[in-house]
């Protein structure tokens, strides 16, 4: 319902722009009628479009009504104090003050067709030119344009400098057209015979006006834009830095970030290079990676052009053992622009974590690259390039990790990987874009790994057959999960879901994205139809499962309080003119940096104040989803680490700052990130050599 009125109030805003526009051209253009009965015509017909924007007008302030009954503050505020005025008060104005001149107009116009025919006295034309008659009109424009305005560019957070800007812009013009009115006026008294101005001479101040104002459009849009140039390089440690009661503008030199007074002292300065995994030690497993551009068949025999790694889509499934140490080569053989692997919701040590320009360079054609960590988590993973990642992941550079439990399971499993993507527009479960048939034996424990790659997208998997339990979320396991059925999941992007039941002696089937010509149908035989799907609700893991003990909770004190507000503005990135996805107002670099020290309990409160979904993704840590909407998390304890955020939701989520480093904080709907959606939390005392931009080979997004 927010999503609604969000676009409500857009699209509403824009007829009131062209409906008051039409109205105050009528207004402005009154006094050129030459006969009385048209003059009579035109003002009624001018009172009707008095009345008429205020049907907009209504949609757009309920709308904003009903924002301000259901929803927080951050929500509304903006729109009750700033939009709802510059609509309302200007149609006001000419209720009260334009349409009361106009009705005595329309009466003077009738009485004189009625006494003299098609002669107009002066006294009429004095009143057509009346600046408090055509003001109000315009005003209205003008506020309306405004409204609009605010609409495409929200003042969140809320700064004085961006609001009144555009205000007194608003105050100047309609100053400017009551001065050229009022002169109009004046002339027009001084008349005995009122003679309407040639066309041309009319035209030419128009042409002259439009000039002055798209040579000033012209200025300010050049100005905005070349403002939004991306420097050639950027340190990936500079920016705005949040220390959650204060923000602190770094200076531009690089690794500028400890603060004096924060703990006593300034904090003793580590490189991210140096926050590596064991160098010590033979591994316990050993692989390579090689990414290569290779053409690949799918299941239908489709071919598709994609970038792999070990020449395979997904890339090869990683499995490893809880606590086992782990070494991995990537190669890069033929991929231009470079890559890297990110090891997605492991919460490896910084410089393992993969991303170009923030922890290592992008691994260029011929070179090679060593990461080394402890796999100390148990889960469901996957891994991906960080270098272009939008094109890297689209084009096939990813493939699952899983991490096993130290010890082996009494009773054999049956492990199923679904790693769910789009290959420019069909669809693949692995590289299969067919319906899959398993033979399982009835009685075996199944537990199927759900993976979302796909950009912008929540998938939807539903399970027909059988009653299943999630298992985990986000490679964590629930405490006690219940027992779910008739119940579909949605995993958004980058997000992993565990499922599990024990195989039945009918026909078990997993359907994605209500596509029944792929999925996967599980039989004791690998034979069977496939069922239809049942009517649904969906999976909500705020309620579900039994609560636990967890290292902190909502009533713990917490070191660090951040509030992180996602919302969508029309602006300049990089030279481009677009709808930006914002983080507190900004784009990267601009974005705050949250800034923490090792050990620090932090709380951060996510609000999407945007149109669209947001997976908001945190290298290197896990959060504890404390509330949503205000609600309490009463489950089982709910971690995360690419936490969907739907437009007009709140979560309050925590995290102990226990990995120190310099990690990325982005939404994983990659177009976003690669269009300023990109933030870092920063441990202090924390450098790092590399940067980022079009003078560097590192593009993370």
């Amino acid at each position: 319902m927010y999503s609604i009125s969000v676009q409500i109030i857009l699209s509403v805003c824009l007829l009131f722009v062209i409906f008051t526009w039409i109205g105050s051209v009528k207004a402005s253009r009154l006094l050129y009628n030459q006969s009385l009965e048209r003059m009579h015509r035109k003002a009624s017909k001018l009172l009707f479009w008095s009345w008429f924007p205020a049907i907009p007008a209504a949609i757009i302030i309920g709308a904003i009504v009903w924002m301000q009954q259901s929803m927080d503050p951050v929500f509304w505020q903006d729109r009750v104090f700033i939009q709802a005025p510059l609509v309302i008060l200007p149609i006001l104005t000419i209720w009260f003050v334009s349409v009361p001149k106009l009705i005595k107009l329309r009466s003077l116009t009738k009485q004189s067709l009625a006494e003299t025919g098609a002669a107009i006295e002066p006294t009429i034309y004095h009143r057509a030119a009346s600046p408090s008659l055509i003001i109000p009109f315009q005003m209205t424009a003008l506020g309306a344009l405004t409204a609009l305005y605010f609409s495409l560019v929200p003042p969140v957070p809320f700064r004085w400098l961006e609001i009144s800007i555009p205000l007194a812009a608003l105050v100047l013009a309609t100053v400017g057209l009551w001065w050229r009115h009022q002169i109009r006026f004046k002339q027009v008294s001084k008349m005995e015979v009122y003679v309407i101005p040639i066309l041309w001479k009319r035209a030419l101040t128009m042409v002259g006006v439009l000039a002055i104002v798209a040579g000033s459009g012209y200025y300010l849009f050049m100005l905005a834009m070349n403002n939004s140039q991306l420097p050639a390089e950027i340190d990936m440690a500079s920016g705005t830095h949040d220390y959650d009661a204060q923000a602190v503008t770094a200076n531009m030199t690089p690794h500028n970030h400890g603060k004096e007074g924060m703990s006593g002292s300034s904090a003793k300065m580590v490189s991210v290079t140096d926050l590596t995994g064991p160098r010590e030690g033979t591994p316990d497993r050993h692989f390579t990676l090689t990414a290569q551009k290779k053409t690949v068949t799918l299941s239908s025999g489709k071919t598709v052009d994609a970038w792999t790694y070990n020449g395979q889509i997904p890339g090869p499934e990683l499995r490893m053992k809880e606590g086992e140490l782990i070494e991995v080569t990537l190669v890069n053989e033929d991929i231009e622009h470079g890559v890297t692997v990110h090891w997605h919701g492991l919460d490896v040590p910084n410089a393992e974590d993969g991303v170009a320009g923030a922890t290592q360079n992008a691994v260029m054609p011929g070179e090679t690259y060593t990461y080394r960590f402890r796999a100390e988590q148990v889960g469901t993973f996957w891994y991906h390039s960080h270098q272009d990642s939008q094109e890297a992941v689209s084009m096939g550079l990813f493939g699952a990790l899983i991490v096993e439990p130290k010890m082996e399971t009494i009773q054999q499993v049956k492990d199923i990987t679904v790693m769910t993507h789009r290959w420019k527009g069909t669809f693949a479960i692995g590289a299969s874009d067919q319906l899959e048939r398993m033979t399982i034996a009835p009685g075996t424990p199944v537990r199927m790994r759900l993976i979302n790659t796909d950009d912008w997208v929540q998938q939807t998997y539903t399970l027909v057959g059988t009653h299943f339990e999630v298992a985990a979320i986000d490679g964590t396991e629930l405490n006690k999960p219940g027992v779910l059925t008739n119940t579909h999941l949605v995993v958004t992007t980058g997000g992993r879901n565990d499922i599990t039941f024990i195989m039945p002696e009918r026909p078990v089937y997993l359907n994605v994205g209500g596509n029944r010509s792929s999925g996967i149908l599980m039989s004791p035989d690998g034979k069977g139809e496939i069922p239809d799907l049942p009517q649904t609700v969906a999976f909500d893991p705020l309620q579900y499962g039994s609560p636990t003990s967890t290292p902190f909770d909502a009533s713990s004190r917490f070191d660090r309080d951040f509030t992180l507000i996602l919302d969508n503005k029309l602006g300049f990135y990089n030279r481009n003119l677009d709808f930006l996805y914002t983080l507190n107002g900004e784009v990267f670099p601009n974005t705050p940096m949250l800034m923490v020290k090792e050990g620090d309990l932090v709380k951060t409160t996510i609000v999407n104040r945007g149109n669209v979904d947001h997976p908001m993704h945190l290298h290197g840590h896990h959060v504890l989803v404390l509330s949503r909407n205000g609600k309490p998390s009463t489950g089982s304890p709910w971690w995360s680490d690419t936490l969907a955020v739907l437009p007009g939701e709140t979560y309050e989520v925590a995290f102990v700052a226990n990995n120190p480093g310099l990690w990325m904080d982005h939404c994983h709907n990659l177009v976003h990130a690669a269009a300023g959606m990109t933030m870092h939390l920063m441990y202090e005392g924390v450098t790092t050599p590399f940067s980022v931009g079009s003078g560097t080979i590192n593009h993370p997004e």
